[in-house]
């Protein structure tokens, strides 16, 4: 009986060693399961936290550009209006000029007399004691051309300016 006592306890010995590492791994098993889980959940959350940071990022970009668009087309609104109020200025000007509505002049040189001291002028074309000569109306229109183009380029680099503001904040 001793043999089959031995062999009894063999089988008993394999069985049990095959059962402990049947359930050993069917526990390892397990808690891996758990830990790739536990793992691929961080992960998922670390995503969405990610994908909601550059949605919010965008969002704010997006706000950005808006404002910065209103503010640009606030600033072409207000150099349309100056440069439209600039125009309608210089067109009455003309206008005037050419009814003769109004006539532009200029101080002329006092010639001298032959004692060095000015000659006298008539007091009716003093102004801060020097006389005035008038422009031909055709050269005043000449003059205010060029005023013109000369506003026309400062409204132009006044709105340039605003321009390189707004896109440096």
């Amino acid at each position: 009986m001793k043999a089959l006592d031995a062999r009894f306890l063999i089988l008993a010995f394999v069985l049990g060693s095959g059962l402990g590492t049947w359930t050993a791994w069917k526990w390892q098993a397990a808690c891996y399961g758990l830990q790739l889980s536990a793992q691929a959940q961080g992960y998922q959350r670390e995503r969405e936290q990610a994908a909601l940071a550059v949605v919010d990022w965008q969002n704010a970009e997006q706000a950005k550009r808006r404002a910065l668009e209103i503010r640009l087309r606030d600033s072409d609104t207000t150099l349309h209006k100056e440069l439209s109020d600039a125009q309608t200025s210089q067109t009455r000007l003309r206008d005037r000029l050419a009814t003769a509505d109004l006539r532009l002049s200029v101080l002329l040189a006092s010639p001298l007399a032959n004692d060095g001291m000015p000659a006298t002028a008539d007091a009716g074309g003093l102004v801060h004691g020097s006389a005035r000569g008038e422009l031909d109306p055709a050269a005043a229109g000449r003059i205010v051309a060029i005023t013109d183009d000369g506003d026309q380029g400062l409204i132009a680099l006044k709105a340039c300016q605003a321009y390189v503001r707004e896109i440096a904040h």
